[in-house]
This record gives structure tokens, sequence and C-alpha cells, in this order.
């Protein structure tokens, strides 16, 4: 697995893996992830295109989900040590 490509982003490390002819998505805040997998074949201007699919309300969403996951973890946390 290589790296192509990080986008700088001031919510979130964004980074663009290339293996296995798949593009990997992977957004990083604090200690949760999010990742995604696209075919190189389904993507036709290349790691361009994947910027495009990066859109500002992709990404918002994203970080919006991230918030619910730590929120999701917590609650399960708070669960385990009571």
């Amino acid at each position: 697995m290589r790296v192509i490509a990080e986008l700088p982003h001031p919510d979130c490390k964004i980074t663009i893996f290339s293996m296995n002819q798949k593009f990997i998505i992977k957004l990083e805040k604090g200690s949760f992830e999010q990742i995604y997998k696209l075919s190189e074949l389904d993507i036709v201007e290349g790691v361009n295109g994947v910027f495009q699919i990066l859109d500002a309300e992709f990404i918002n969403t994203a970080v919006e989900r991230f918030n619910m996951m730590r929120s999701d973890f917590n609650a399960a946390y708070k669960r385990y040590d009571s």
C-alpha cells in the first residue's frame, strides 16, 4: 500500500492510498478512522476523481460521523466502567 496523496483539512487527516487496483481513502480524527475503498477502474480521472468525491458535503458528513462515533464509544465505555 502506498500513499498517493494527503489532503490538508482542519477537522481530520485525509490520506489516499493505492493498493491492488483500489483507491483507499482514510479519514482520521483522534483515535477514530473511517476507510472507503474504490476500484481504480471506477474512477475515470484517477486520483483527481477521488478529490472530486471528497467535496465539502462529504467531509462535513464524515466529521459529523466522527462525533457520533466518539459519543457511541464514550457511552459504551461508561457502561463498561459502571
